[in-house]
């Protein structure tokens, strides 16, 4: 089966539309325990946020290869 390049819900649009609301959600609730009280938790908050977006783009590159891989199985 090949993947249709013009569906709208690939597996790597919704991974990375994922990506993208947990990206603005924790920027949204840093920026809200920021404004609240400037404390250390804003800088775990930043890095758990970098963390996680750096898992997440990994693991859509992970999908994107595999999916490249798995066409090309299937075209051989």
């Amino acid at each position: 089966m090949l993947l249709n390049p013009l569906c709208p819900f690939t597996t790597a649009r919704i991974l990375a539309l994922r990506a993208t609301v947990l990206l603005l959600l924790t920027l949204l609730i840093k920026a809200k325990v920021r404004l609240t009280a400037f404390s250390a938790l804003g800088f775990v908050l930043l890095m758990l946020q970098t963390l996680l977006f750096l898992a997440l783009g990994g693991g859509l590159a992970l999908v994107a290869g595999g999916a490249i891989v798995y066409a090309r199985q299937q075209r051989a």
